[in-house]
């Protein structure tokens, strides 16, 4: 009898088990289970080199220390020495942000369900459940991490006291005692458990809601839209604390801060020019001079307030570290003085090359060999080609012509200040890059002219040659066809060149550290640079961390402009 009870569980069991996975919705829930599966060991590599990295830098940043790794926690202390008042202004706006992409990936579905006459919203709750999962993980990332960074504190005190273990034996010791701690196996089981909740919901509605066939699409964008609602919420109640806490020290000190005056004051200035801009698109499309004027006033109005209000900007920066300011400065004109050239020459040279003349293998290799070249060596010969001494390559060839030597990579006076000449005094922000920092745009320059010649040769070779040669029979010329044909259909190698060399430059340091010298008091230092400095110099791991976050913003916002621009801009034939 008991054979055979256990014999009928086991077909019940088996029977639920291809109840499961039978029919379509069975297979296709076979198929995602089976894709992430094979995704499991990429994900855990992105995750080991790519997200954890990151995010021990947020947690990093908070702290600060000379020379620890595991400093005191300091909040937003280190961007505030950065920056100033901005970072709480920029933080507000982050978690702004972060809340208005959940809402607007919320009611882009509620659209498509409408559109699609579905009701996913009962996939909202895995949604939650898993978005809170990865929410949990974050926080019980950074509860272990200073317990398992505690660890060489603890090796170094037991190898101090004398105890007989090995390093392996105490480090495997030290780490256990800090894994079964109470708080970190509560946030671990808490982690999975609610993950496991959603995974068990998923499976759950695959089989119940079989009527939804969008449900992977769904499931997907409410995940995306309670990560960001999570973010956001924390985000903002994270910035609140920093806010209030920092008023509550300035009032044991007797001193007065205007942090939520300059948020208010710059957040309006940004409104009133958002504003501004629609009031200005509204205006083609009136039907009446009048309207059109009336529109056109109205947003010169708003974009005057705007600028009075956005000019709070200045003071809310005054606290913040000048030789950031000065390396983001220095970033912009390297970013700026070598894109345009870079971009200018190779797409002359690729056209001259794309030819059918004698010998373009043998110039497509010249051309290429300086982006091979290790960019440490060919910076130690730049710099003593353009060294500053008068008996210099570069030096004695400007004398031979008959000019008087210049100190090049060791002068910090900035380019158009030296045009000008010494009788002229130019402002700050008109003097432009040092002729150190001309010299590291050469070198920028001659690196990469070789690789974006040789992209261009890629994009002018899937352009169809009847396009030309029907521009040709209707008359058209060299430029013609230059403007209305290679121009168009190079935009997305124009698109994805824009994109690699913004990214390039802003995260620029090997050829920028060898060429660097210290005659230039800092006029080449970029971003990079001055992070690497705070760093190895200064010891001052968590600045250093806040500095690459910044630096990592700037570069994805750098980013989004640049897809938000290309998208309507690039043309795919």
């Amino acid at each position: 009898m008991a054979t055979q009870t256990v014999i009928e569980q086991e077909i019940v069991v088996t029977q639920r088990r291809v109840t499961l996975f039978s029919g379509k919705r069975g297979r296709n829930l076979q198929e995602m289970l089976l894709a992430y599966l094979l995704l499991l060991p990429a994900f855990t590599i992105i995750f080991t080199f790519g997200i954890f990295p990151l995010a021990f830098s947020v947690y990093q940043s908070t702290l600060r220390g000379l020379n620890k790794i595991v400093g005191t926690y300091d909040g937003l202390g280190n961007y505030t020495r950065a920056i100033g008042n901005l970072a709480y202004v920029f933080g507000f706006w982050l978690a702004l942000i972060f809340l208005f992409l959940a809402l607007n990936t919320l009611n882009k579905q509620r659209r498509a369900a409408r559109e699609r006459n579905e009701q996913p919203w009962v996939l909202t709750l895995p949604g939650i459940a898993i978005a809170a999962s990865f929410s949990l993980l974050l926080r019980f990332t950074f509860l272990f991490l200073p317990e398992a960074l505690g660890v060489a504190e603890k090796l170094r005190a037991a190898k101090q006291a004398g105890q007989q273990e090995t390093t392996a034996e105490l480090f495997q010791q030290f780490l256990g005692e800090s894994w079964r701690l109470i708080h970190i196996q509560q946030a671990f089981w808490l982690t999975i458990g609610i993950f496991i909740i959603g995974v068990a919901l998923i499976v759950m509605l695959s089989q119940r809601q079989s009527h939804i066939p969008h449900q992977s699409e769904y499931l997907g964008a409410f995940i995306q839209a309670f990560i960001l609602l999570f973010s956001g919420v924390f985000l903002g109640w994270f910035i609140l604390t920093q806010v209030q806490a920092a008023y509550t020290a300035a009032i044991e000190q007797g001193e007065t801060l205007e942090i939520w005056t300059q948020v208010v004051t710059i957040s309006a200035g940004f409104v009133l020019l958002f504003l501004s801009w629609l009031v200005w698109r509204s205006a083609n499309q009136q039907d009446s001079n009048r309207s059109t004027f009336l529109r056109l006033a109205a947003g010169s109005m708003l974009l005057i307030g705007a600028w009075v209000l956005i000019g709070e900007l200045p003071a809310a920066a005054a606290n913040g570290n000048k030789d950031w300011y000065r390396g983001l400065m220095n970033t912009v004109y390297y970013s700026v003085g070598s894109i345009p050239f870079q971009f200018s020459i190779s797409l002359m040279l690729a056209t001259f090359l794309f030819q059918d003349i004698k010998g373009k293998g043998l110039f497509r290799i010249l051309f290429f060999l300086p982006y091979v070249t290790p960019a440490v060596g060919a910076a130690a010969s730049f710099r003593i080609l353009f060294s500053g001494r008068v008996d210099a390559p570069i030096n004695r060839i400007m004398t031979g012509l008959g000019f008087d030597p210049l100190a090049w990579l060791n002068e910090p006076a900035g380019i158009f200040q030296l045009i000008t000449g010494p009788n002229i005094t130019l402002p700050t922000w008109a003097v432009g890059p040092s002729l150190s920092l001309v010299v590291i745009i050469i070198f920028g320059i001659w690196t990469y002219v070789g690789f974006n010649t040789v992209i261009f040769l890629a994009g002018l070779g899937a352009i169809p040659n009847e396009l030309y040669e029907a521009a040709s029979i209707d008359g058209g010329g060299r430029w013609s066809q230059f403007r209305h044909i290679t121009l168009p259909l190079l935009s997305p190698t124009l698109y994805f060149l824009t994109l690699y060399a913004i990214i390039g430059t802003f995260k620029a340091f090997n050829h920028i550290y060898v060429l660097r010298t210290s005659a230039a008091l800092g006029t080449a230092n970029t971003a990079s640079i001055v992070i690497f400095d705070a760093m190895k110099r200064d010891t001052r791991y968590g600045y250093a961390a806040a500095l690459a976050v910044l630096l990592l913003i700037i570069v994805m916002a750098l980013t989004i402009i640049n897809n938000r621009v290309a998208s309507k801009k690039v043309f795919y034939g």
